[in-house]
Parts: structure tokens; C-alpha cells; sequence
């Protein structure tokens, strides 16, 4: 989490749109191929063109239409940001909320940030902050009928574990604004207030994300998939508070890293949802905490 947009447009007058600093606002088909070794490439990936099309902004944060490896065009389309910015207020500690009836928007934005149209959520599948801080809305519509309707399609999430070093850009559908920098790291727990999250991204300190980058997809540059959700940052040196979120190792002892900004992972969402992008918090592989 990071300060009330109120206070980052603040932040923004005193400092300029363009250097402000800092991370979130809280709210009061299927295919498959094998390849033989002699077709496999044993060249580098192509380094993939980072834009806007697919990200989505909401009332208070940043979000992405997102989709499995396995999902089909026909499938519901879904949106993923954080739990905090949840409509309805933060879940509280151990609480996650599925099936929520919800009527959000989401302005949907083409690849040079431009609002090509509205969508609207049928629920809230899955939220909460517990271990991770994601919400994923249920649309109204199909990936196929925002394909045709706007020519833009999702984004893939990851389904491995990301890796430390890989470049990566944070891509805000709030703010229209692109954060670009390198995975530094992984957190054993991250705690911030009364929340503590697991095995969270740390950026390298080029990533100075303000209020109302929260829920905004972080992009492999490589692969232009999405391999977390940008969420919070350390914003004034504090221990474990809110807006200062602090790291605890293993054996309990606590960094503090003023001015440095963190994402949770996104790779172990997708085990979690079967058919017709149907959450199944029993299917096999699923980690995500249940109610």
C-alpha cells in the first residue's frame, strides 16, 4: 500500500509530474506444440516492446486484463490489481473474499495509453491480503469480444517463478506512465502494518512508482508477460508500518529500505483457476490462502 491519491497529487504539484517518486493508493483455442532439439532456438528471446494495451485504470489504482496459459478467447475476460484496492475497503488479515458481487469499471487502454472503452466487472473472483495482495474481477465480457470490439488482447501471466535480475517494467494504467527497472530480489516476508506478504519482488531503486501505481501488471521485458503486481513501498524510512513496509528473513531479523518499492507474485494464481477461468481453490497446485 502505499499514500491516499490525495496525498501523491500532492506530492506531484510540489515536485512536477514527472519526477515525483514512490507505489499504491488505498481505497476508504488451446494450443499446444513440441518442438524436436533440432527446431529449438538457441538464440536469446526477442526483447519485447512494453506498452500500455491491455492495462486498465481504476478509480484509485492500476490493473491489467489478465489471462492463464490455458485460458481460451471464449473464456471470461478478467482484470487483476491489488487487494487493497479492493472497492469495498482493505480485507482484513486473513480474510479473502470470493464470489463478490461488484459492478466495478475499468478503463481499458490501447498501447499508447489512449481510453478506448469501458468494461465492467460481474464479481470480485478472488481478494485478499493475506500472503499476497491481489483482487481479480470477472468481466462482463470475453477475451474474444474485447478483441474484436477494441483489437487488443490480454496479457499472460507468467506461471513460473520470476528471476532475480530479469528487466522488467511496471506499466500504470492510472497514472499513463511507464517505471522501468531490474528484479533485485526476493523477500522472504514483507510486512506492513498489520499485513505480511510472501516472497515478494524487490525492485532495484530505478523503479520510483507513486500513488495509484498500485495493482499496475510487472512486465518481463523479455517475454511481455506479467510476473507480479506492483503493490507498496518503503516511503519514509519507518519499520513495518504502513507506507514502510520492512523485510524479515527467515530467522526473523528486519532490513528497512527507505525508498525502495516491492511487487508480490503472480505465477501461483493460475493453478488456481480451471475452465472457463473458474476459480477452484482445490485444484491441485493451488497455494493461494482460502477462506
Amino acid at each position: 500500500m502505499r499514500k491516499p491519491l490525495v496525498a501523491a497529487l500532492f506530492a506531484l504539484v510540489i515536485a512536477g509530474a514527472g519526477v515525483a517518486p514512490a507505489v499504491a493508493a488505498p481505497v476508504t483455442t488451446k494450443t499446444s506444440a513440441t518442438k524436436t532439439s533440432a527446431t529449438k532456438s538457441t538464440t536469446a528471446p526477442t526483447i519485447q516492446a512494453v506498452n500500455f494495451a491491455g492495462t486498465v485504470s481504476l478509480s484509485n489504482c492500476s490493473g491489467s486484463v489478465i489471462r492463464f496459459p490455458n485460458s481460451e478467447d471464449d473464456d471470461p475476460a478478467l482484470v487483476l490489481t491489488n487487494g487493497h484496492c479492493l472497492e469495498t475497503g482493505f480485507p482484513e488479515p486473513g480474510e479473502v473474499i470470493v464470489d463478490q458481487a461488484s459492478s466495478r469499471s475499468f478503463g481499458l487502454l490501447n498501447s499508447s495509453a489512449t481510453r478506448v472503452g469501458t468494461l465492467r466487472a460481474s464479481k470480485v473472483a478472488y481478494s485478499t491480503m493475506t500472503d499476497t495482495d491481489v483482487t481479480i474481477y470477472q468481466l462482463t465480457t470475453t477475451y474474444a469480444r474485447i478483441k474484436s470490439t477494441y483489437g487488443i488482447s490480454a496479457l499472460t501471466l507468467q506461471d513460473t517463478h520470476p528471476v532475480a535480475g530479469t528487466a522488467i517494467t511496471v506499466v500504470s494504467g492510472y497514472w499513463k506512465r511507464t517505471y522501468a527497472c531490474n528484479i533485485d530480489g526476493f523477500v522472504y516476508r514483507l510486512k506492513e502494518g498489520d499485513w505480511t506478504w510472501k516472497d515478494s519482488v524487490r525492485y532495484t531503486s530505478a523503479c520510483q512508482t507513486i500513488g495509484g501505481t498500485s495493482g499496475s501488471p510487472v512486465i518481463d521485458n523479455a517475454t511481455g508477460k506479467v510476473v507480479a503486481v506492483n503493490n507498496t513501498g518503503n516511503e519514509d524510512g519507518e519499520r513495518c508500518t504502513e507506507n514502510n513496509p520492512c523485510e524479515v528473513d527467515a530467522n526473523g531479523n528486519v532490513t528497512v529500505r527507505e525508498g525502495i518499492n516491492y511487487a508480490e507474485e503472480t505465477y501461483q494464481i493460475a493453478p488456481c483457476f480451471g475452465l472457463d477461468n473458474k476459480l477452484d481453490l482445490s485444484r491441485t497446485g493451488c497455494t493461494l490462502p482460502k477462506p
